[in-house]
């Protein structure tokens, strides 16, 4: 008689298991190598298990706007509902965050650094974000305090909120205090909150502590024109922890500025087409060896084939915090 082994096949592991396994895998694997192993694996690449959490941050860095568009598309999509967090720079227009608000039934955190979604937009869908606690909108420098009063509205659950500048944005701009009091006269749950490079008073950051309670982390590096007395904060505010304002901050441009560029017309961040039992013949492809120019770019967006190719790059915005007051 035929032993019984004590260990699954793979390939029977249940899709909710499967997905949390390719979790752990770049998005370039999970889009192209996975949904050629078996058909198992791919039901689980097709399906929602994959795509509850999505994280194409560094990807995004570098593709063309349209490709982002359609990769979110796609990967939302899938998620069918269930997607809790988003990680995504760069969006390019209004019409790709509503679609983001339309399938946010779920969502949890939601992180998109570097977009260009307007006020009035984020004032017609803040309803749809109601179960959001985590919001990163760092570098968005078309929303004020329109975006941010609505947001304060309609999500109640809201206890982290990272609206951070750059510096060279920053530079000669008006006051923001309009954004901070918006903040304070409207997300009272607030436990973390970031506005680094920020042009607003001190005034205006009384009114944010006097109207978030809770908070325990206030990020203020850069808001030269605040004052804070720290022997009343300590006193006042025997909990809160202070970043700033007065910290030697340390950018690396060149970094920056690779981070923060557009696109690149090389094609290296591009999808194209290809056949997956060739994958073999492609693989140097994956690392920048071959000839990206002359391929065929298209995407696969249905049946599991998707071919969609992007080098995950490395970015990094260096700070050194010097400055950090732990006020206990």
């Amino acid at each position: 008689m035929e032993e019984q082994s004590d260990f699954r096949n793979w390939d029977e592991l249940i899709p909710d298991a499967l997905g949390l396994i390719f979790s752990n895998l770049s998005l370039q694997e999970v889009l192209t190598v996975i949904p050629s192993v078996c058909k198992s694996w791919r039901k689980a690449v097709v399906g929602p298990y994959c795509w509850q959490e999505i994280d194409i941050e560094e990807w995004s860095n570098r593709c063309q706007p349209h490709h982002l568009n359609r990769m979110l598309r796609m990967l939302i999509t899938r998620s069918t509902g269930s997607l809790r967090k988003l990680c995504v720079s760069g969006l390019h227009n209004d019409s790709i965050f509503s679609f983001i608000t339309e399938n946010a039934g779920s969502l949890q955190a939601l992180r998109l650094r570097r977009s260009e979604m307007s006020d009035s937009i984020i004032e017609r869908t803040a309803g749809r974000l109601s179960t959001v606690t985590v919001l990163d909108l760092s570098y968005c420098g078309k929303i004020g305090a329109r975006a941010l009063e609505a947001i304060g509205k309609h999500c109640k659950l809201l206890v982290t909120l990272c609206h951070n500048m750059h510096p060279l944005d920053a530079a000669g701009k008006v006051s923001r205090d309009d954004e901070a009091n918006a903040i304070a006269a409207s997300m009272p749950r607030l436990k973390h909150l970031e506005m680094a490079y920020y042009h607003i008073s001190t005034g205006s950051v009384m009114n944010i502590l006097s109207g978030c309670p809770q908070l325990e982390f206030l990020e203020l590096r850069g808001c030269w024109d605040v004052k804070l007395d720290n022997q009343f904060m300590k006193e006042k505010f025997p909990k809160l922890k202070v970043l700033g304002p007065f910290v030697m901050d340390y950018y690396e441009m060149d970094e920056w500025d690779d981070n923060c560029s557009d696109y690149s017309d090389n094609s290296e961040y591009l999808g194209w087409e290809f056949e997956m039992d060739e994958y073999d013949d492609y693989e140097g492809m994956w690392h920048g060896e071959g000839g990206f120019e002359e391929l065929e770019l298209r995407f696969y967006e249905g049946n599991g084939e998707e071919g969609i190719f992007g080098n995950m790059v490395e970015s990094y915005v260096t700070w050194r915090p010097l400055d950090l007051v732990n006020i206990h």
